[in-house]
Order: C-alpha cells, then sequence, then structure tokens
C-alpha cells in the first residue's frame, strides 16, 4: 500500500463492509468478461499470448541432426492503470437522523460501491459491444444478423451462434466458451421456437433450464447475462431508466478467469494495480468541517484490456 502524507484515516472495517457487498437483483458482469489481473507496477507490459503460436512446425528428426526448434510468440501488452474513485459523504445531521434505521456509514459506502460498479460495468460494456473495435466491415469480426433478429420468435439463434463460434475457433485455434448478452436478449432467447424446440413437452422454457443445458444446446461453457439500467438523466433530473446491455448486440467469446495463467489465450483482463490499495479497496475517512460531514472516499487503479479482439465474434441481433 502506498505510504500518502493525508488527515484521511484508513477504515479496514469499512472496507471489509465495501468489499462483501454485493447489491442484491442487479447483474453486474464485468469481472466475468475481463477478469482482474493483480500487478505489481501501475504502469509497465504483460506477456501475452499470440494466435500465432497456433503454426505446424516440422517435428522429423534425423539421426545426428539437430532438433528443429519452435519459439514462443508473445506479445508485449502495454497497460497504464488509470485512478478511479468516488466521495461518500454523511452529515451529522443525517447520521442522527438514520440511527435508528441502519449504519450510516456502511450504507454510504454501500452506495459508493454500487456507483463505482455501475460505472465499471459501463466501460467493460463500451470496450465489448464496440463496432470500431469489432469492426463492422470485417467479417471475421462481426456480424451483421440484424436481417434475422433474435426478438422474431422463428430466427434460427444457434445457426448464428454457431457461426460465430466457428469464426473464433478458425481466427485463434481456440474455441469460444461464452455468450454475452443482456437481459432482453436473454429474454428474447427464452421465447425462442427453434431454442425451445431443443425441450420438447415443456410449456415454457425457464432461465435455470436454459442454463442447464446450455452446453448441450449452443456448445459453450456459460452463459453471462448482464443487467444492470442507469439512470441516464442528469443529477436533478427525473429518473430516465436505460438498460446498459441493449439487446442490439451479442457476443460470443473465449474468456479467460481469474486462476487461468496468461500463458493461456484470452479476451483480455482488468488490470488492477495492487499496491495502491489493498484487496479489500480500502475505504478512508476524513472530516469536512465546513459542511458537518464526514466524506468516506474509496479509491482504485485499473485498466481494462483487450488483448486480441479476434478472441470474440460480435453479432448485431435487431
Amino acid at each position: 500500500m502506498i505510504q500518502k502524507s493525508t488527515h484521511a484515516t484508513p477504515r479496514m472495517d469499512l472496507g471489509m463492509a465495501f468489499h462483501e457487498y454485493s447489491p442484491e437483483r442487479m447483474r453486474f458482469i464485468a469481472d466475468e468478461i475481463l477478469p482482474v489481473k493483480p500487478v505489481a507496477k501501475e504502469a509497465a507490459t504483460l506477456s501475452v499470448i499470440t494466435r500465432e503460436n497456433m503454426t505446424v512446425p516440422e517435428t522429423k528428426h534425423a539421426d545426428g541432426a539437430t532438433y528443429n526448434r519452435v519459439s514462443l510468440y508473445a506479445e508485449d501488452m502495454s497497460y497504464a492503470c488509470k485512478d478511479h474513485g468516488l466521495e461518500g459523504t454523511l452529515t451529522d445531521r443525517a447520521r442522527e437522523k438514520y440511527r435508528d434505521d441502519f449504519d450510516g456509514e456502511v450504507e454510504t459506502v454501500n452506495g459508493i460501491k454500487m456507483k463505482m460498479m455501475i460505472a465499471r460495468e459501463k466501460r467493460v460494456h463500451d470496450l465489448i459491444f464496440n463496432t470500431t473495435t469489432w469492426d463492422s466491415s470485417d467479417s471475421d469480426l462481426f456480424t451483421d444478423n440484424s436481417g434475422s433478429p433474435w426478438d422474431t420468435t422463428t430466427t434460427n439463434v444457434i445457426t448464428q451462434i454457431n457461426a460465430a463460434k466457428e469464426k473464433v475457433r478458425i481466427n485463434t485455434g481456440v474455441k469460444a466458451d461464452s455468450l454475452i448478452i443482456g437481459e432482453a436478449t436473454l429474454q428474447n432467447l427464452l421465447a425462442n421456437t427453434v431454442v425451445s424446440a431443443r425441450f420438447p413437452g415443456a410449456e415454457l422454457i425457464t432461465e435455470a433450464m436454459l442454463r442447464a443445458n446450455f452446453a448441450a444446446i449452443f456448445g459453450l461453457r456459460q452463459l453471462i447475462v448482464g443487467a444492470v439500467v442507469y439512470n441516464s438523466s442528469d443529477e436533478g433530473q427525473d429518473f430516465s431508466g436505460t438498460d446498459l446491455w441493449e439487446d442490439d448486440y451479442a457476443m460470443v467469446a473465449a474468456l479467460g478467469t481469474p486462476s487461468m495463467p496468461m500463458s493461456e489465450p484470452q479476451l483480455g483482463r482488468t488490470i488492477l494495480w495492487e499496491k495502491y490499495i489493498s484487496d479489500l479497496r480500502y475505504v478512508e475517512q476524513y472530516r469536512e468541517e465546513q459542511t458537518k460531514s464526514d466524506v468516506f472516499r474509496v479509491e482504485e487503479s485499473i485498466d481494462e484490456k483487450i488483448f486480441d479482439a479476434y478472441f470474440g465474434h460480435l453479432m448485431q441481433i435487431d
């Protein structure tokens, strides 16, 4: 942890509360798409295994001759972690007002976490559902299925997903393992007649049924569904709910996991500078006397990185 000259006091108890808090009934998927990779330096390079490793070497060996040699193709991927953080205020009056209802300090910190999670979710969304990175003019990276949209119940979504899987395999030598969609798209899948035909006799399909049979139907390891809605209005204006993971796009991708070594090809990672903060994202508190408030601050330093766009295939589905 970096030593800083500050009047703020670390609050490890609130750091633990921040770490443990998970907003109920909200599906955040940023960490599933780009798992966290802790690093020791704020900015440096990572060695990333590339698709250029997928070659066919000559292995035949003649007696007395030297063996053919192969080299590991790894790309130095630069990163630069950027500071992100928020402060929350708890006035003396509010502390007294809510004393019998809930812990004002914990709820202030939980509110900070929710807003930081929404901001991170949007950053990852903007990286993934991106027709610049996944160039809409490049058929290896992007397919326009809007002529057979997923909100039409008879669209053969299985054929479209299989085609996207094959693009990833041919482009990288690695099989895709995940489908990334939004909640509205999930509802379209559940109503799809081609999918429902895989459940003969069932009057309706539930999400649990789809997930239980996902590998058998689509040949993918996991279904990742984002369901975050945020208020897109300016502060002080009426609430305007906006679905962050819209139903215009879906992606098939080969994703990493937190335990996967960097020697395994993968779409990307979230780079976390571990020396800047503790793993618990510690909370600092300081006094702001002019507003008669205690201020709670949370910081992190991260960089969301796509290693190789060819490990994903983006589809326009509406």
